[in-house]
């Protein structure tokens, strides 16, 4: 059996070709060409959304690429009475995410510049443009991003998996009318982060209740069930990587709740994406 919280898991969305299979049988060929895209919603998504699979596959000779949609302008979580405020928060998260991206390694790091808490009231068409700008001239083969069900039901993860699915129809469209200059792109796989109950069960353990109140309806995480859950990917190798620069965000509530975690509870949430 082997132990919990060992891969991450995803959901394949789309099937033109196996290139996760292709990423571990015939990496020596393939390296110099395949390419990674994760696209989230915050500073601090790429660590403990898809930490180990950037890392596991930057390590192995991947390019891999990160789009965040927010700088996690109100993503404070201290006394409220020391919050810098708006601005000057989201330049120390924008720092934090571009130490994390380093440790992760991460080539090349773009930011599409809304407000934490907002981005679901952005004009879609504004957003999926500037995404198809992304995709067409990085060409990655893989894009990872949130389910659409945002995990827990944030409003922010909800429409980047959004705005993510349908630039990749139209970075694919000749008729689309964004990024004409750029040459079309199709993407080989696109995955969403598909947490199972048993992960959110973790990540409570850590961070407490996730849950959302939104126009008065409360909003939980549920997991996505096994027989959904198309691809595992095995990250242990990486989980100190993705658990490292967000010191001043995430890492302070994660450091004393690990250190009185049984192994296996360990592993599943620093090593699952």
């Amino acid at each position: 059996m082997e132990r919990p919280g060992k891969y991450a898991t995803l959901i394949s969305v789309t099937g033109i070709k196996q290139i996760w299979s292709a990423l571990e049988s015939d990496r020596e060929t393939m390296a110099e060409t395949l390419k990674l895209m994760a696209v989230l919603a915050h500073p601090d998504d790429e660590s403990l959304g898809s930490g180990g699979v950037l890392a596991k596959y930057a390590a192995e000779g991947i390019e891999t690429f990160l789009v965040t949609a927010t700088r996690g302008e109100r993503g404070w979580f201290g006394d409220e009475r020391e919050n810098p405020g708006l601005e000057a928060l989201g330049q120390i998260r924008e720092a934090e995410l571009q130490a994390a991206a380093e440790v992760l390694g991460i080539r090349s790091v773009n930011f599409l510049d809304y407000i934490d808490g907002e981005l679901d009231q952005a004009h879609p068409a504004e957003v999926v443009a500037k995404i198809v700008g992304y995709l067409r001239h990085v060409k990655p083969d893989v894009v990872v991003t949130f389910g659409p069900d945002g995990s827990y039901g944030h409003p922010d993860h909800i429409a980047i998996a959004q705005f993510t699915t349908a630039a990749i129809v139209e970075a694919a469209s000749p008729d689309s009318l964004y990024y004409r200059e750029l040459a079309l792109h199709s993407v080989a796989k696109l995955y969403y982060m598909a947490p199972s109950a048993d992960l959110l069960d973790v990540y409570q353990f850590v961070f407490g209740d996730l849950v959302m109140h939104i126009d008065g309806v409360e909003r939980r995480g549920v997991g996505w069930p096994d027989w959904q859950i198309t691809t595992q990917i095995d990250t242990w190798a990486y989980w100190q990587k993705s658990n490292t620069k967000h010191s001043g965000g995430v890492k302070r509530f994660i450091a004393p709740s690990v250190s009185s975690m049984a192994d296996g509870r360990l592993r599943a949430i620093c090593s699952r994406d």
